[in-house]
């Protein structure tokens, strides 16, 4: 099976833009992809935003970004305050954040959450996302819940076993919050990495899985300037006969 790489130009830093619903969101989607990317690529800038937060959440959020980006050179972590499970309902003022965000980075890969997340905050940032940013690649994470929304996912990025232990870490020690609540314990985030895992035969047995809805396929010879330069002209729309 062939892996897919990130291949930017020499001297320009990976973009990377991290979008969650809730303060936990990113670190349990994407913590171990983020991990294992950034140790690769340390020259990575990272932006990294969360829709919906207390003054309790916000401290939370911001210990876990710290964590999972720490050693990156340029990271900017946004905590937005929209309120909790009523995105739907104030989406003008989301929207506008996202407009913000899309002056603000042009970035070349984005992780947010699933289309088809049964929880509405999550289904509509990953809306947004779409929305906003029309010619990037799009990862789309999941969310283990009460719903039930597990589905089919077709992109998988195995993990060692150091970056699922750290992951599973960061997150216990940093959301003390959100321990009593079902979903959340090590054994149910060791069970999707672990799934993950067996349906990608992972080398070391566990995976993060995303929805990768499209990718545009460019050969290693188009990006050389001589490919580019022998290129033929495009066909115009109105001389289908030069299509022959």
């Amino acid at each position: 099976m062939l892996g897919l790489h990130f291949d930017t130009p020499h001297g320009t830093p990976l973009r990377i833009l991290c979008l969650g619903a809730h303060c936990d969101d990113i670190e349990i989607g994407c913590g171990g992809t983020l991990l294992r990317l950034l140790e690769e690529r340390p020259d990575a800038s990272v932006h990294w935003v969360v829709f919906s937060s207390t003054p309790e959440r916000k401290k939370e959020a911001l210990g876990g970004a710290e964590l999972f980006l720490a050693g990156v050179r340029e990271k900017h972590v946004t905590i937005h305050d929209f309120r909790d499970s009523c995105f739907p309902y104030v989406s003008l003022d989301i929207k506008d954040a996202f407009e913000r965000l899309k002056r603000e980075v042009a970035p070349d890969v984005i992780f947010t959450h699933f289309r088809q997340d049964l929880h509405q905050d999550h289904a509509f940032i990953s809306q947004l996302t779409w929305n906003t940013f029309r010619n990037h690649l799009i990862l789309e994470f999941e969310i283990p819940k009460y719903d039930g929304d597990f589905g089919t996912p077709n992109f998988f990025v195995p993990l060692e076993g150091r970056h699922c232990e750290r992951k599973i870490r960061f997150i216990l020690d940093t959301f003390v919050s959100q321990v009593g609540h079902q979903w959340f314990s090590a054994d149910v985030f060791m069970s999707a990495l672990r799934l993950r895992g067996v349906e990608s035969n992972a080398p070391e047995r566990c995976a993060e899985a995303f929805y990768c809805r499209k990718v545009v396929f460019t050969p290693m010879s188009a990006a050389r300037p001589a490919a580019r330069a022998e290129k033929s002209e495009p066909i115009p729309l109105d001389d289908p006969s030069k299509a022959a």
